[in-house]
């Protein structure tokens, strides 16, 4: 085969891996395409079912390519796109009790994230917007009618999910027809028919939702729950994993005591305070008034990108764009404390919305020594310029890569450290809290940890995955009261962030794993890229230089971030 013939070829097969991934309204609507993205509908099995096909169609036909010849990144790009294609096609297949995802997962409340970025992340004239606004919900009642026919003995957690996500959309659509109103939209009436319609079906919706007959079991097993890891691009098996939670624990225990004795003799509490009293009194001594914590957040990422900027460790793309608001309550299940809906891959200007669950039962994480942390973590130096940056890559099939998520919660966890590091804490507004900041932050990163073990315990059902070295009783036949009682032992978190860190572990299946074995990753990666030019360059250019790298490489599970570097002869060749 000629090098132009291999070429064209190769190209076709990403042009149709980009169409299939690009075939509905919802799916354009999320790569930031604004064509042809006012539909709602909802596949039936047969349509379901023939998307599949397609997908393994194309599937053959990419692993049947043959890669002799291909260039690096033509190479590494056939295999990504094969590897985000198994991906799809088992979470299109794989079964909880024996039936689809699709019939015991209602998730109706996503709808409102269409709306919700068609209403503030959208380029064009407002009519425009709001004709596939009005389109959308004209087409929710009969959307939402499919969805009932297609459930079948639902997971009732996921229900109880699902009503408490969506009885908040009504509060959008009131906000969609102010914004219209503002607007001067020519086709109000329509949209407020339309919305009225929409309102009376999720009624109907919610009504029908808690009539069905429902199931509290929804592992995977272990089969199935080793093709979700693999899939996601992480090779470790489960005891590796389970074995990595452990110690990751034992080792954040110990750092956390000796921090504590450092801060009883700081603030001469008595010497047997805990770590868990030390924690409380540190959220009540630097706890920020609950109608302040907003206006908190934006001066603190404006001192973050000046003290980045200083030490130039980072490069901000200039067409970005964050906002931070309170999370909407359609997705409070979901956000115990803070998130992000990073940009949307294919759009020019990269624009970002990171969420804060607020309210005065979580006002503790939001504390003058936490809010910086997750600002480092959510916004500029992490997923907001990891995702900027990344899309900014001219690979088609890495801007399909946005779930590697051992990539992307491996940068952002490394980033709560390494800030803490280059001494962000000691900038002298309040002195030197680097200390503070490190314990509060170990506290919270206890969580990933516990997150690997109820990862794993919530696909394979085997409370085993449970014992990361802590001494609990996981006699319950309930698994969330399992794993509430090791999040619980873990971090000390409250029991309503504990209820929405579980909804989020149990809806999706090998991502919470992927913080701490990104974590642990990235690490590896950083200390085997500084060994690899040690003495070559200074500390800070060894950084300017892992970054720079790291950030515009494109998405991909870490295993191929690292094949990356290798190439570009930052690490030598295995």
């Amino acid at each position: 085969m000629s090098g132009q013939k291999r070429d064209l070829i190769i190209e076709s097969l990403i042009a149709d891996f980009h169409g299939f991934f690009s075939e509905t309204s919802g799916e354009r609507l999320q790569l930031g395409f604004t064509h042809d993205v006012g539909e709602l509908s909802s596949a039936t099995d047969e349509e379901h079912q023939e998307t599949i096909k397609v997908g393994q169609s194309l599937l053959a036909r990419m692993q049947k390519f043959p890669t002799t010849g291909l260039s690096f990144d033509q190479s590494l790009d056939l295999e990504l796109a094969i590897l985000h294609l198994e991906n799809y096609l088992f979470l299109g297949t794989h079964t909880y009790n024996g039936r689809p995802l699709h019939r015991v997962l209602p998730d109706a409340a996503d709808t409102a994230h269409g709306f919700f970025v068609l209403l503030t992340n959208d380029p064009r004239p407002a009519n425009e917007r709001f004709d596939d606004i009005t389109s959308r919900l004209s087409g929710l009642p009969k959307y939402l009618s499919g969805l009932l026919q297609m459930l079948d003995t639902p997971v009732q957690r996921w229900v109880d999910i699902e009503v408490e996500a969506i009885t908040h959309l009504p509060l959008l659509l009131d906000g969609i027809k102010t914004e219209a109103e503002k607007n001067d939209y020519k086709g109000l009436s329509r949209l407020e028919r339309a919305s009225t319609k929409a309102k009376q079906a999720v009624t109907d919706y919610i009504t029908q939702l808690r009539k069905m007959r429902t199931t509290s079991t929804f592992f995977l097993g272990i089969e199935q729950a080793k093709e979700q890891v693999r899939v996601r691009g992480i090779d470790l098996s489960f005891e590796e994993m389970q074995a990595i939670a452990r110690d990751y624990l034992e080792e954040t225990s110990r750092q956390l005591e000796d921090l504590c004795h450092k801060l009883v003799d700081k603030y001469s509490l008595p010497k047997e305070t805990t770590v868990d009293e030390l924690h409380h009194f540190l959220n009540k001594k630097y706890a920020v008034p609950l109608e302040k914590i907003l206006t908190t957040y934006h001066q603190e990422q404006e001192k973050i990108i000046e003290f980045i900027t200083a030490l130039d460790l980072f490069q901000i793309p200039p067409q970005q764009e964050m906002s931070i608001i309170q999370t909407p309550k359609f997705f409070e299940p979901i956000i115990p404390a803070g998130a992000i809906d990073v940009p949307l891959p294919f759009r020019e200007r990269k624009k970002s919305f990171v969420y804060l669950t607020l309210g005065p039962k979580v006002v503790d994480e939001h504390t003058r020594l936490k809010i910086p942390v997750m600002m480092i973590h959510e916004g500029i130096p992490g997923h907001h310029l990891h995702y900027t940056s990344a899309f900014g890559n001219p690979s088609t099939v890495r801007k399909h890569w946005g779930e590697a998520m051992d990539l992307a919660e491996g940068w952002t966890t490394m980033l709560e450290e390494y800030m803490l590091d280059q001494a962000y804490m000691d900038e002298g507004r309040l002195g030197d809290l680097t200390d503070e900041a490190r314990f509060c932050g170990k506290i919270e990163l206890r969580r990933l940890g516990a997150r690997v073990a109820i990862d794993l315990y919530f696909m394979t059902g085997e409370k085993d995955y449970l014992d990361v070295g802590l001494d609990i009783d996981f006699s319950s036949k309930n698994p969330f009261v399992n794993a509430g009682k090791l999040l619980q032992k873990a971090t000390g978190f409250t029991p309503q962030r504990i209820r929405s860190e579980l909804n989020f572990y149990s809806q999706t299946a090998g991502y919470p794993l992927s913080y701490l074995i990104g974590n642990r990753l990235v690490w590896k990666l950083k200390d085997d890229f500084a060994a690899a030019h040690k003495g070559e360059l200074s500390d800070l250019d060894l950084d300017r230089k892992f970054h720079q790298a790291y950030l515009h490489a494109g998405c991909m599970p870490l295993k191929y971030l690292r094949r990356v570097f290798e190439h570009q002869g930052y690490l030598p060749k295995k």
